[in-house]
């Protein structure tokens, strides 16, 4: 027991003094080793096997594929597309907003470009319109959480190399069902709250015109067709579907659209490899931490004391479920699943829950997370882009929690809707 108190105390002493958690998990891992006298060598080669994985080439490039896509006008033409099918609805634009963030975390996979990318479109638009600019951007980045639960994912990808090669096929496949729930739940309270505040319709364009909004748009979602579809059917893996929608999405930026120039690639790359080295390097030590964690048995104490606290498989579940929204309130995602996932995924498998399952109920927690203070990465990038406080948002953002966590609880206790798609397409 003093050799995890060491572990776990290390880490979050530096995490308290300002250390990157990178760096913290890594220090955290070699001190502990030190002292239970393995040493250090053990720990470099586990730091380099974590990173040496073949599907993490995946993160990159779907990084890089979001960037493009954001770049080449695959935001703006699904926007449109998203405007015409429910733009004519009570409170058209604010369902636009989630259906966009929809269909953009599709093919994008990142709830941050999404925010990025369609709220400087989305966000004056509804201001414009009348609506609350703090509810115009709280609506937008609780909308883009679907980024990182509609796939494709990078950050499925990371669970699945934390989770021991639990299949990328079948958490996207898993993801579609609670991330369109999610969008649904929140375009009903934006329904509701556009009644009760007399928010405005908006107009059908013309035939001519929807037409050509149409073809567009789904010349975008293809991506998340081509991505997912040849990953379910066997025709490429999560790595190989990577690099097709980089390829993709810069054709549709540079050929179709015409809203960027080949030499706009590169500044994109660059970003793009800057990311992915503080990503790649973070699962690095990370898989150092998780081993000293399952080396002292950490994950089995913890377990037993789920166990011991009570028997009930649903109260165990809530627990979790609690215990990573808490979490999700002070790390990142990233960070987060990269910890939790060797310590509580033999908890909730103990409770009946699948790994694929507990896969995508971590992804709707880190997705509350993006949207809470006081570190949710969603909150800051989207009060950069809606001019407004942190305060201010958090406030509003009272309105629309309620609907991400019925999602979450749905999922956690009703895992068919996790296990039909995968189940039916991938046997």
């Amino acid at each position: 027991m003093l050799e995890a108190a060491i572990l776990l105390g290390t880490f979050f002493v530096l995490i308290l003094v300002g250390l990157p958690i990178s760096f913290s998990l890594g220090v955290a891992a070699f001190v502990s080793a030190w002292h239970t006298g393995l040493g250090p060598v053990m720990l470099v080669q586990r730091v380099a096997a974590g990173m040496q994985s073949f599907p993490l080439i995946a993160i990159p490039l779907f990084i890089m594929a979001g960037a493009i896509m954001a770049k080449g006008g695959v935001a703006k033409r699904i926007v449109d597309f998203a405007y015409l099918i429910v733009g004519p609805l009570p409170g058209g634009l604010a369902m636009v907003n989630c259906l966009d963030s929809m269909f953009f975390g599709g093919v994008s996979g990142s709830a941050v470009a999404d925010i990025a990318s369609t709220g400087p479109i989305m966000i004056p638009m509804m201001v414009q319109k009348g609506y609350d600019r703090e509810f115009a951007t709280a609506l937008t980045v609780a909308s883009a959480t679907q980024g990182i639960i509609i796939p494709p994912s990078h950050n499925m990808v990371i669970y699945s190399m934390a989770a021991g090669g639990v299949s990328i096929g079948k958490l996207f496949l898993a993801g579609y069902i609670p991330g369109v729930l999610l969008g649904v739940a929140l375009m009903i309270t934006s329904y509701f709250l556009a009644i009760k505040r007399g928010y405005p319709r908006e107009k059908r364009p013309p035939l001519r015109q929807a037409l050509v909004i149409t073809r567009d748009g789904l010349l975008s979602l293809f991506a998340a067709v081509l991505i997912v579809g040849g990953i379910a059917f066997g025709i490429f893996t999560a790595t190989e579907a990577s690099a097709v929608a980089v390829f993709y999405a810069a054709f549709l930026g540079i050929v179709v659209y015409r809203e960027m120039r080949v030499r706009d690639l590169w500044p994109i790359f660059v970003e793009s490899v800057k990311t992915a080295s503080v990503v790649l390097f973070l699962v690095g030590t990370a898989s150092a931490f998780g081993w000293m964690m399952t080396y002292l048995q950490i994950p089995a104490h913890v377990m037993q004391f789920f166990l011991s606290l009570t028997q009930n498989h649903v109260l165990i579940l809530l627990l979790v479920n609690l215990i990573l929204i808490v979490l999700g309130m002070v790390m990142d995602v990233a960070p987060l699943i990269l910890i939790a996932t060797p310590v509580l995924l033999p908890v909730v498998q103990a409770a009946g829950m699948a790994p694929v399952t507990f896969g995508i109920v971590l992804m709707l927690n880190m997705a509350i997370g993006l949207t809470t203070p006081p570190v949710g990465a969603g909150l800051f990038v989207g009060c950069t882009v809606g001019k407004t406080t942190i305060e201010r948002l958090s406030r509003t953002m009272l309105t629309l929690w309620p609907a991400m966590l019925l999602v979450l609880f749905l999922t956690t206790y009703v895992p068919w809707l996790t296990t039909f798609l995968p189940d039916l397409i991938m046997r």
